[in-house]
């Protein structure tokens, strides 16, 4: 039996880390943003780089590059690949 890996949100991951979506928190329009960018339960993403501090980070999902503000990505919990 495997155990069970932590979740973590993407804003706790660190540069070229890998995660996998497991859920996204927030209101409807949250999640349906986050829905139109191709982020959804089961898709592989990639932190590329963050700015310092409490600035937007920047993630590849499916080949393409996406920035998101940090309100927003800490709404995305992943497990580590």
């Amino acid at each position: 039996m495997e155990a069970r890996r932590k979740q973590l949100n993407v804003t706790d991951l660190e540069d070229e880390q890998i995660g996998i979506i497991i859920t996204i928190s927030g209101g409807v329009k949250a999640s349906k943003r986050l829905a139109d960018l191709g982020l959804t339960p089961g898709t592989e993403i990639t932190v590329i780089g963050r700015t310092l501090f409490s600035g937007p980070i920047q993630i590849e999902v499916s080949g393409s590059k996406l920035v998101l503000g940090k309100g927003l990505a800490s709404k995305i919990q992943v497990e580590l690949k």
